[in-house]
């Protein structure tokens, strides 16, 4: 039975390594069998053929997750669905914000249709203590890899030169009142290409242990963006699919798998909606300077030990 106290523990955990580039599924799995015992048991227990409580109940949190980067990027998601809805009545794509909305749809593509079909068995097969080690290690690799080659495709001198011209004329345009104000015009000169390429890799999220939003801003990185516009379309890019995913499986906790923990739900779903505000909001701030060896050797380090101690 799950307690109200793991509920808030988890919730918390959640919330938190959801939007860190460390793998909330890896960590839901990992941290309860450290701590052993009932912790290790919610892991364990329930027909894994058709999904445990467990997993029901931190699927479910992703709901609530969604909900605070709706919150917290709502005047985003307002020009997002405008420029959406105006692109169906006009079919034309004129401002940055109609065009983002499309690069989104575009990039959610790829791991939409794979959630559907690889979700439920990636998750019952990897969500195991030793499979999630492994590929927490292997999302440390990732994220080094992806700023050794990202640091490698630095643009020349001449490149910044052009970009800060760029810059300075734009701001004067928009102070002239020549350009519209729109903070997503970076984001909206990606190419479908690259929210395809972006969006894919958000697919490796499907394994307990491989972090979605470091998946994707190890994409946008690669396709051209600085980590702060990366880790903006990062969180972007999650809403729907974090969203999608706790509603899909919401009805399971009305049944079976969800007697006796409702009440548990709810208070985990609370603690991680909060979490998530407060991770994305000190996110935002740290990549506008810092870039992802922390989390990649955090994810090493963490990893590895749970190789060695699981194996």
């Amino acid at each position: 039975m799950l307690t109200y106290t793991q509920a808030v523990v988890i919730g918390a955990l959640q919330g938190i390594t959801e939007l860190f580039p460390i793998s909330s599924l890896g960590h839901s799995v990992l941290v309860p069998a450290w701590l052993g015992g009932s912790w290790s048991d919610l892991v364990t227990q329930g027909d894994s053929d058709n999904g445990t409580p467990y997993l029901a109940f931190v699927v479910g949190l992703h709901v609530a997750t969604a909900i605070a980067l709706l919150v917290f990027y709502w005047r985003d998601w307002v020009g997002i669905v405008v420029g959406f809805l105006t692109t169906l009545r006009t079919r034309r794509i004129e401002t940055s914000s109609q065009r983002l909305a499309w690069l989104v749809i575009v990039a959610t593509v790829p791991v939409g249709v794979l959630g559907l079909l690889l979700e439920h068995p990636l998750r019952t097969l990897f969500a195991k203590p030793l499979a999630a080690g492994l590929f927490l290690t292997l999302n440390g690799v990732v994220l080094i890899a992806g700023e050794v080659l990202r640091r490698r495709s630095q643009p020349t001198l001449a490149e910044y030169g052009r970009r800060f011209a760029e810059s300075e004329a734009r701001a004067e345009a928009i102070s002239q009142g020549y350009l519209e104000t729109d903070d997503d015009i970076r984001l909206a000169d990606l190419t479908t290409k690259d929210a395809l390429i972006i969006g894919a890799s958000q697919t490796g999220a499907l394994f307990a242990g491989i972090s979605r939003s470091g998946m994707t801003m190890v994409g946008g990185l690669l396709r051209g963006l600085d980590h702060e516009d990366a880790a903006k379309f990062a969180f972007l890019l999650a809403t729907p699919v974090i969203l999608a995913a706790g509603v899909l499986k919401l009805p399971t906790l009305a049944g079976p798998q969800g007697n006796g923990i409702l009440g548990q739900v709810l208070v985990g779903s609370i603690v991680a909606g909060a979490a998530a505000y407060l991770a994305v909001r000190f996110l935002e701030r740290y990549f506008k300077s810092n870039s992802l060896l922390p989390f990649a050797v955090y994810s090493l380090a963490f990893g590895l030990a749970s190789v060695i101690h699981f194996r």
